[in-house]
């Protein structure tokens, strides 16, 4: 609990996944991803409750071994690889709240795909929800300006490469782009209003909170090679 808030934890950890099998199972440094978010967890101490939303029973026994429970099966029609987050949280806060006999005041979601998160990441982001009283704040990183939206290209008939933007045609230098940011997966921290009640997981009130560093969101093999050596750099960092 933080500010007066009951605060639910929610992990989301489908079973599905086209990009790599098993996604949330794969490893870094030895440990599977959803067990990453278990470590986090017990670090923050602001949860009043911690649990996975999964339709695996093979990511279920190593969330529970993690120390996160799994108190229910996530249902076939919100299992899909086109289901979004709005309804995974909504059905995992309905589910809690019906067991726990309680209301929770604020949802966090923490996405396994992003390993590199710290406890004072996600603590950052619900103290930012609760004294500015948001309605949501999901942390960002900037994007590099090599990515930024007036630089893509796009290639229409026959090949033809335009800008994806007509406004790039006009940028020369990086000093003249806005900075942009993406989402990094490290935490989003919701209202309960905000989900149920805007039906949103992003609503008219919502900041972000920038976090600097590296961080990478695993979508690929590539990405937890990525992750791999970034653990790396930092070992030799520390010496």
């Amino acid at each position: 609990m933080f500010g007066g808030k009951r605060i639910l934890a929610v992990v989301p950890a489908r079973g599905g996944s086209k990009g790599i099998p098993l996604k949330n199972l794969q490893l870094v440094r030895g440990v599977p991803l959803v067990a990453l978010v278990g470590d986090v967890i017990k670090q923050v101490k602001l949860f009043d409750r911690s649990v996975v939303s999964t339709d695996h029973p093979d990511i279920a026994a190593v969330a529970e071994a993690a120390g996160i429970r799994v108190p229910f099966e996530r249902p076939e029609h919100l299992s899909g690889d086109r289901i979004g987050d709005l309804d995974v949280l909504s059905h995992a806060l309905h589910e809690m709240e019906n067991q726990d006999s309680t209301t929770y005041d604020v949802i966090v979601m923490l996405q396994p795909t992003s390993p590199l998160r710290t406890a004072s990441n996600v603590i950052d982001c619900i103290e930012k929800l609760v004294l500015e009283k948001r309605d949501a704040v999901w942390t960002v990183s900037e994007t590099d300006s090599k990515e930024h939206p007036l630089k893509q290209l796009t290639l229409g008939e026959n090949g033809a490469l335009e800008y994806y933007d007509p406004k790039g045609e006009d940028i020369i230098a990086r000093q003249q782009l806005q900075p942009v940011y993406h989402r990094n997966g490290i935490a989003y921290a919701i209202t309960r209003d905000c989900l149920l009640n805007q039906l949103a997981i992003k609503g008219s009130n919502t900041a972000g909170l920038v976090v600097k560093g590296n961080h990478v969101s695993i979508d690929t093999k590539w990405d937890l090679e990525l992750v791999e050596f970034i653990l790396s750099r930092y070992d030799e960092a520390r010496g």
